[in-house]
């Protein structure tokens, strides 16, 4: 049998941006909680075998020690790199997509999923909100979640049709390694990182999105506000920010709006070049990642090149259709 792997970031939904907005934080023992169910959903729908990256914080560990786990259901905990950032997931994803994982549960917010995607481009992915820019993962009940997993894993639901391919931006920098974004990638005016989060908008250059959604917060509601861009829609939004241009008042962040001056929008293919030259830092889904130096070029694509997204609805819906869980008495 297939296995389900567990991925929880046990920094997610605790930056910044929620502390200054006042916003809920998901701390690392609600994480426990939503994997302990996951965990029960999956075993109940028949998985038998799961890896787990061994995050800095013992989540995924101690969830599975709270839990009274059958005969016969066996979980190997990956080597950690040992780094507490972004490289522990991506390594985990590496190792994951050598371990005959059917699908993988990743905890945390669009960060989180952008590291695990760099690590597995074409992992299968159920996806739960717990960070703080959340257009890629959803909310969903753990329980629910875990049960669409185990189903996969265990294959009585072919994850072929039940999930689809996500949208991914592919960023080329000069003389570098090429990066990714799942949701938006952005170009600011500043010199150097300094701290991740995007709250200063009069920083803002331009924006290639993914999805640019009007009931989000951060970079994809300026979009969104302005010309809404779907999951589903073959193609994203090229936007830029110009001093006199229309004012937007959006939502920066969680509890948080300002307003951004928005030049021109368009609309641009798949595979599209979008270019872009230094001096500038880039940000990938709402964090300011590489500094870019002066004439060094930049080159962004979108392409439906992603992971796969499995919808949990139409898995439990195919579940109840072949009554998996109806047992004669």
């Amino acid at each position: 049998m297939r296995a389900v792997g567990l991925v929880a970031n046990p920094a997610s939904g605790k930056d910044i941006r929620r502390l200054a907005g006042k916003a809920s934080v998901f701390d690392n023992r609600e994480k426990l909680a939503i994997v302990r169910r996951a965990v029960i959903g999956a075993i109940a729908a028949g998985a038998r075998r799961f890896v787990y990256m061994s995050d800095s914080h013992g989540i995924v560990k101690q969830a599975i020690a709270e839990t009274t786990i059958p005969r016969g259901v066996r979980f190997e905990a990956l080597p950690s790199s040992g780094t507490a950032s972004a490289m522990d997931t991506i390594v985990a994803a590496e190792q994951m997509a050598q371990k005959d994982c059917a699908v993988v549960l990743v905890l945390g917010g669009d960060g989180t999923n952008r590291a695990f995607v760099r690590g597995w481009r074409d992992a299968t992915l159920v996806s739960l909100s717990t960070g703080t820019n959340n257009v890629f993962p959803v909310m969903a009940e753990a329980t629910v979640a875990g049960m669409a997993l185990g189903l996969i894993a265990a294959g009585k639901v072919a994850s072929r049709l039940v999930a689809t391919q996500a949208k991914v931006i592919d960023v080329d920098i000069e003389a570098e390694e090429q990066d990714i974004a799942l949701i938006d990638a952005v170009i600011t005016r500043d010199a150097f990182i300094g701290a991740k989060a995007l709250l200063d908008p009069s920083q803002l250059k331009e924006a290639l999105l993914c999805r640019a959604e009007p009931a989000a917060v951060g970079i994809t509601s300026l979009g969104g506000l302005v010309r809404p861009v779907s999951d589903k829609d073959d193609f994203g939004l090229h936007l830029t920010f110009t001093k006199g241009g229309r004012q937007l008042l959006a939502p920066m962040g969680p509890g948080m709006f300002a307003k951004v001056e928005i030049g021109k929008t368009r609309l641009v293919k798949f595979d599209q070049a979008v270019k872009a030259q230094g001096p500038s830092v880039i940000a990938l889904d709402g964090e300011r990642e590489r500094v870019i130096a002066p004439g060094q070029r930049i080159e962004m694509r979108i392409s439906r090149r992603g992971p796969w997204v499995v919808d949990l609805a139409a898995t439990l819906q195919r579940a109840a259709k072949q009554k998996i869980f109806l047992r004669t008495m």
